[in-house]
């Protein structure tokens, strides 16, 4: 009897080891998907990303994780790393002039902090704008004649993530546009913008 029961437990002893060593190689592998993707935050980029960037046609790489938006005539850039369980952080940074910065005129200062004031209030309403459905918390800095725009984004979908930064310069362009003040003469990268626009239709923006 004493035989049996203890058979019986070292058989019992032999399965708990195979499950374990079953459950450690479920962890390990993962499944059979991509292996460029990333668990855990920092790290190397996964090549996904850097393909989808390649497909978009808007930017250009500028450095490791570095990528600039060739559609705009303003400073733009997207840093991308990776941010754990296979998602990519997206850090979208756009630098705009300063109305008097770009007028060829002079601004008075009440009229160019009005104009600032109201631009903040503009460019950090960004709901609808991409296709994922993220909770943006934008940072505006107000420097020496410029002004710096920073946006977040976490996405499991890097096309898509690519796309709604594309996204996210578009609006800061096209908010900075329709804000423009009439009256004033401007200087590039404005000037162009706003004959693009003339020459497209738009009347929306007050020019």
């Amino acid at each position: 009897m004493r035989e049996r029961e203890s058979e019986a437990e070292g058989g019992a002893g032999e399965s708990e080891a195979e499950g374990g060593a079953g459950e450690s190689e479920a962890k390990d592998g993962g499944g059979n998907g991509e292996t460029d993707g990333s668990t855990d935050g920092g790290g190397e980029l996964p090549g996904r990303v850097r393909r989808a960037f390649a497909d978009h046609g808007s930017f250009e790489p500028a450095g490791d994780g570095v990528w600039t938006a060739e559609t705009t005539p303003f400073d733009a850039e997207v840093r991308a790393e990776p941010a754990g369980d296979g998602r990519v952080r997206f850090a979208v940074t756009v630098r705009v002039p300063t109305l008097s910065a770009t007028a060829a005129d002079d601004v008075a200062d009440v009229v160019e902090e009005g104009w600032i004031e109201t631009f903040e209030l503009r460019v950090v309403d960004v709901g609808g704008v991409t296709r994922g459905d993220h909770a943006f918390d934008p940072a505006v800095a107000v420097g020496d004649g410029e002004i710096a725009i920073e946006f977040e984004l976490t996405e499991i979908n890097e096309r898509r993530g690519v796309d709604d930064a594309g996204a996210l310069i578009d609006f800061v362009e096209g908010t900075y546009v329709q804000g423009v003040i009439p009256g004033y003469e401007y200087t590039e990268p404005l000037d162009g913008l706003l004959s693009a626009a003339r020459r497209q239709g738009n009347s929306g923006g007050g020019f």
